[in-house]
């Protein structure tokens, strides 16, 4: 319409390998009203996408720039070798650095475990992308370490995979900018974190009441009681909440609380 503000929306990026549907599935459940899309990005474009404002927030790899970026570190993920179906190293359940020591490890451009050279023999060239090099693993060029969750993203019915023991590793954190920590981000947090809808955590809380100031029912203007105050013993002390006069047979006014005290139970005077 116009003139009308545009609905909140939440953009959140995603690197290759990370499966934010869980959290996706909650911020659904708990924000109905506030859609939230879905940026696929390239492990080494996700801080330009932050950066330059394309999303909001980002599941990436660390590290980031912690001058820019805050980050929430979620998990670790297991390192693995991809080798074929029948080589040697499918037939046990982990291997280490020094078992590859006559292996080609393939190192393509795209690598996210940071490290400056993995075990084994170095490929004549670097693969441009992490697909290229599974192409390469199933070609029988060369073995490919990498995190656990790539190994399943780019899963061949050719290839497996097993644990690669003291290899680095690869840390999954949620990342956003610093500056643009929005209400949005902080509801987001609170989904990855496991808050419950009643957290008293994440948004700033309403200001409490100020001293003095009383929550519950309000009392009329003027600060008189309401008509029907409470009186003594479940009665009241009049309409108004004043003493009334003495009536007829020493009722003390038409509501008293303590009852009349005239007709059918006054003291019978002393005849003289």
């Amino acid at each position: 319409m116009t003139g009308s503000a545009v609905p909140p929306s939440f953009r959140l990026a995603y690197v290759p390998g990370v499966t934010p549907s869980k959290w996706v599935r909650v911020w659904t459940e708990r924000f109905p009203d506030v859609p939230l899309t879905l940026h696929a990005v390239a492990a080494g474009e996700a801080a330009d996408a932050l950066r330059d404002g394309a999303a909001d927030a980002g599941l990436v790899r660390l590290p980031v720039d912690r001058a820019f970026f805050s980050a929430i570190p979620l998990y670790t993920e297991t390192t693995v070798i991809v080798v074929p179906r029948d080589h040697a190293v499918a037939a046990v359940d982990e291997v280490s650095g020094e078992d590859l020591a006559d292996e080609i490890v393939l190192h393509p451009l795209d690598d996210v475990l940071g490290w400056e050279r993995p075990p084994g023999r170095p490929a004549f060239e670097r693969p441009a992308t992490t697909a290229d090099a599974v192409e390469l693993v199933a070609a029988g060029i060369g073995l490919l370490a990498v995190p656990q969750s790539l190994a399943r993203l780019h899963h061949r019915k050719d290839l497996t995979y097993r644990t690669l023991t003291g290899a680095p590793q690869s840390d999954v954190a949620l990342s956003w900018p610093e500056e643009a920590t929005t209400d949005l981000v902080e509801d987001f947090i609170g989904v990855v974190r496991g808050r419950t809808v009643n957290s008293t955590r994440g948004r700033t809380a309403p200001p409490a009441p100020a001293a003095g100031e009383r929550t519950g029912r309000a009392r009329p203007e003027g600060g008189q009681r309401a008509e029907g105050g409470r009186g003594r013993r479940g009665g009241t002390k009049g309409t108004t909440g004043a003493r009334g006069a003495k009536g007829t047979g020493g009722a003390r006014g038409t509501g008293g609380a303590k009852g009349a005290k005239g007709t059918g139970r006054g003291r019978p005077r002393r005849k003289s």
